[in-house]
């Protein structure tokens, strides 16, 4: 039987890649003549990064300072593959990064892309694809363009402070930011506009820190720095309201003001990773996440997986920390059956600590299942 195991982080606990091993160790366990293919995925947040670098062996990955969202020291990388870059804004930008008590959205910063961004375009790329998610910020990605040699201004044309609350006094960009000619790309399957109710302060902000006040203010800060990002010449019409410009905090709309583009993560690496020729040859399909949840049906990893699964006539099984989709929304895009860590051990507590002894668990008992 070949089982393709492709699933994403379980974040805070345990890497995509350490998922994938856990539970093809507990299904060869017990059943040791099944053939499992491990495929760790990621739509863009923390994690890209090695998925893309395992998926690409013959690209150069290299290592490049830069700042966390406080502006610590902290070291990102950048993996180039002929003129195309890959970096991972989340090894900046995470929230993986602060303790829990340095959540703020209002004063962190994106900040530290810029140094990853500029070591691309050092390096060569002619296209920069920048994986979008898991962060920690909420500032429109103005600390990008302040890396990039167009920091926020004030009226009085000082440089704004960092952060997402600064930005209800920004009047202009102080400079044109270098690129070289080279294009960004966002990738991120957060569809997400800038502002209002689905917007990056709104939905995402609490995770960061982000009180119900805070959320106004930050909110209402972005719609002060969409207005100044519209006077770029690249800037698409209507950014505050593009698919994708809330991603990360607003960095989506950053990357459109700058003339980029938005692109589905688990798109991109579904076609990097060449996982729909595997899933043309499995048997079955494992995937996964931390919380398989409503946020999941709309373009996640889980999604992007069931679905091309579903196309196939392959069924596919989701593993998750907790499961909060119910049975008729995942069986609508295509999910056969799903389980939960907090079901299998009885607490969060217990999943949260003992994720990998869980996950082989299930492969044991789903190995009895659905191997004959």
């Amino acid at each position: 039987m070949r089982v393709l195991v492709c699933p994403d982080k379980f974040a805070g606990t345990i890497s995509a890649p350490e998922v994938a091993e856990a539970f093809a160790a507990g299904w060869l366990a017990e059943k040791p003549g099944d053939e499992l293919v491990l495929r760790p995925l990621s739509d863009g947040g923390p994690g890209f990064g090695a998925v893309l670098a395992a998926a690409l062996p013959d690209a150069k990955r290299f290592a490049v300072p830069t700042t966390d969202p406080l502006g610590r020291p902290v070291e990102g990388h950048v993996l180039l593959d002929g003129e195309t870059a890959y970096v991972e804004s989340a090894e900046a930008c995470g929230l993986h990064l602060l303790a829990e008590h340095e959540r703020d959205p209002a004063h962190t910063t994106t900040f530290g892309l810029g140094p990853l961004v500029l070591a691309a375009v050092e390096a060569g790329a002619r296209e920069v694809v920048v994986g979008l998610g898991g962060s920690a910020t909420n500032d429109g990605g103005a600390g990008l363009l302040a890396a990039l040699g167009a920091a926020p201004l004030d009226a009085a044309g000082y440089a704004l402070p960092y952060g997402g609350a600064a930005l209800a006094a920004c009047t202009a960009l102080g400079g044109v930011p270098r690129l070289r000619a080279a294009t960004l790309v966002a990738a991120t399957d957060v569809d997400s506009p800038l502002l209002g109710l689905h917007g990056a302060s709104a939905v995402y902000g609490p995770q960061k820190g982000a009180s119900r006040e805070d959320v106004f203010a930050l909110d209402g800060a972005l719609a002060r720095f969409a207005e100044v990002l519209q006077t770029l010449p690249s800037c698409p019409d209507g950014l505050a309201d593009r698919p994708g410009a809330g991603a990360a905090g607003g960095l989506g709309a950053a990357v459109l003001a700058l003339g980029g583009r938005v692109e589905s993560g688990i798109g991109l690496v579904r076609r990097l990773t060449r996982l729909d020729d595997e899933l043309d040859r499995a048997y079955l399909v494992v995937t996964g996440e931390g919380s398989f949840d409503e946020q999941s049906l709309r373009g996640k990893v889980v999604a992007g997986v069931a679905n091309a699964a579903r196309d196939l006539g392959v069924p596919c099984v989701v593993l998750a920390g907790r499961v909060d989709a119910g049975r008729r929304e995942a069986a609508s895009i295509g999910v056969t059956e799903s389980h939960s860590l907090v079901e299998h051990f009885g607490s969060v507590a217990e999943a949260m600590r003992r994720p990998a002894d869980g996950l082989r668990e299930l492969g044991q008992r789903l190995a009895r299942q659905w191997s004959r």
